[in-house]
């Protein structure tokens, strides 16, 4: 028996983490960490991102950059995908990932299954500057001005 001295009354109770809807999140940077791959042959860099304001704020999402890996279109895939996140928080030259610690993006969020049980998951499709605005689709061509009225023929009668 484990004496614990715990009184619930105290502290708020932890609610279910539920899926954030697809969209574009304003995140920093809070967490970098090297860590080896499960096969052991190899080792990723994970990305801890924060959702700093908004909907979902302080929640947490992860980016694992499989950066050493005997696969070189995986090892490609991460370096395009860290290359996203260091121009979207403007650090074009790292030779630290502890430099990108703090830095703000937006951070687009779609849905996914997770391979392991199906169920859905949150899942990182692209990065941004914090302060990229989306485009906007081109306003279509003004139509040209209709001609002037042609003057009234003398020979015409005038409206009653």
């Amino acid at each position: 028996m484990a004496n614990l001295s715990f009184d619930a009354t105290a502290i708020e109770p932890s609610a279910p983490i539920t899926i954030l809807p697809p969209g574009r999140y304003p995140m920093a940077i809070t967490k970098t960490e090297i860590k080896p791959t499960r096969a052991g042959n190899g080792s990723y860099l994970s990305v801890e991102f924060t959702i700093s304001s908004g909907n979902g704020a302080n929640r947490k999402l992860w980016a694992n950059l499989n950066l050493d890996n005997p696969n070189q279109q995986t090892v490609d895939i991460a370096r395009r995908e860290l290359s996203a996140i260091c121009h979207a928080v403007g650090v074009l030259q790292v030779n630290d990932s502890d430099e990108l610690l703090g830095r703000e993006l937006m951070v687009d969020v779609a849905v996914g299954k997770r391979r392991d049980t199906g169920e859905d998951q949150n899942v990182i499709k692209g990065y941004s500057s914090i302060s990229a605005q989306p485009t906007r689709a081109p306003m279509p061509a003004a139509k040209p001005a209709a001609p002037a009225a042609a003057k009234a023929a003398p020979w015409a009668r005038a409206a009653a």
